[in-house]
């Protein structure tokens, strides 16, 4: 599927998403699901940032709060100083090079970071904290709306859709028109469907047959779909019962079906594996 013409702005940086990016996460926490504590100090975190940007990531992802199932609340102060330095030495450093996209649903985090240099505003939360409207809007800037029910604490017990599909489209589409009427400008909207976010196997896998219905907003879209449980589940079905960090490959390929059905961006714990997949898509496009 051709992707349409889309693109970000932010400052004076302009991004093409009119062929597929890599996003490349980097958690700055104790407690992630497949990396928490590997990456929380900043000589480690800017040295496994300069490795995927090596391997072709033009976005990395940076978080300072885990949103696995379950996982306890951080306070903004302690979520900003995980965040920060991380920030500030790699705009520094390669900034030219690189889009800095902040997971966060902290208003407060979002505000400050984008002073140091991150251009794109990455909220599992949908802009639903208060003043985050407001916030996306004064600062102007590249907004990852995702779908979620409830809290880290609750979604797993909010996966009752009467139709997976129409009723994710359905509140996304309500949630699109919260915020635009909060003053955040439609240009400024990348859509994501939450993978694992209130969702159980079954409907992550109807999401992925049916991810190029999200279209129909007629704004760019990504998958964050990397070694995830349902990812997890794949193997374990075929035998293959796994870490998460071998979820990579399967991720991957989830990815590129993705990529087939539309989607500019794909968030990756694995830039070279999925960066290989993408290129194979590319020749054979290309062929």
């Amino acid at each position: 599927m051709q992707i349409p013409p889309f693109s970000i702005t932010y400052k004076n940086k302009t991004l093409n998403l009119s062929t597929p990016h890599i996003m490349g996460i980097l958690n700055v926490t104790p407690d992630s699901f497949s990396d928490g504590g590997k990456f929380n100090t900043l000589d480690t975190a800017l040295f496994h940032a300069e490795k995927m940007l090596k391997e072709g990531a033009t976005i990395i992802d940076i978080g300072g709060e885990s949103t696995r199932p379950n996982a306890p609340p951080v306070s903004e102060s302690e979520e900003l100083d995980r965040v920060a330095n991380v920030v500030d030495t790699l705009a520094k450093n390669v900034g030219e090079n690189v889009w800095l996209s902040i997971d966060t649903s902290s208003p407060l985090v979002i505000a400050e970071c984008s002073k140091l240099g991150a251009g794109i505003w990455n909220d599992v939360r949908g802009l639903t904290r208060p003043n985050a409207i407001e916030v996306a809007s004064k600062l102007n800037i590249p907004v990852m709306l995702m779908h979620m029910r409830g809290e880290p604490t609750t979604m797993n017990g909010l996966d009752c859709y009467a139709n997976v599909i129409n009723d994710v489209l359905a509140e996304l589409d309500q949630r699109i028109a919260k915020v635009t009427a909060g003053g955040v400008k439609r240009e400024n909207l990348i859509i994501d469907p939450g993978f694992g976010f209130a969702k159980n196997f079954e409907q992550n896998m109807a999401w992925l047959k049916h991810f190029a219905l999200l279209h129909q907003f007629n704004l760019p879209v990504m998958i964050g779909i990397s070694r995830k449980r349902s990812m997890g589940e794949v193997l374990r079905q075929a035998g293959l019962v796994a870490e998460p960090s071998d979820r990579d490959v399967v991720s991957m390929v989830a990815g590129l079906l993705a990529v087939q059905q539309g989607a500019c961006i794909v968030r990756t714990h694995n830039v070279a594996v999925t960066k290989a997949g993408l290129s194979l898509y590319q020749a054979v496009e290309n062929a």
